[in-house]
């Protein structure tokens, strides 16, 4: 990754932002491959699509790594909060609905 004072053009550094773009998507697509892999193992375990205390810990682990990365904590958990309810939809579609703590 290179640092943004190394960049010293817009044409650089907009290429430097598509290739980070590029990568969140692989990064997207492969958690998203992730959550399909939960439909398929959370029945065998008894476990619900929404389980409150796992969405609370993912959004407290992010939020710390944002932290010490100086991202903004508002604009992480939008952020987080968006992709998660997203992906519990998609997990709800399939297996129901029903909540675990």
């Amino acid at each position: 990754m290179t640092a943004a004072a190394e960049i010293g053009d817009m044409a650089a550094l907009r290429r430097e932002i598509d290739a980070i773009d590029a990568e969140l998507v692989r990064l997207l697509a492969h958690r998203s491959t992730m959550i399909e892999r939960a439909i398929e193992l959370k029945p065998r375990e008894g476990l619900p699509a929404r389980i409150e205390s796992r969405v609370q810990d993912v959004l407290d682990k992010v939020i710390a790594r944002a932290h010490a990365e100086g991202l903004d904590i508002g604009l992480t958990e939008r952020l987080w909060r968006e992709m998660m309810e997203h992906f519990i939809a998609r997990e709800e579609e399939v297996l129901g609905k029903g909540d675990a703590e």
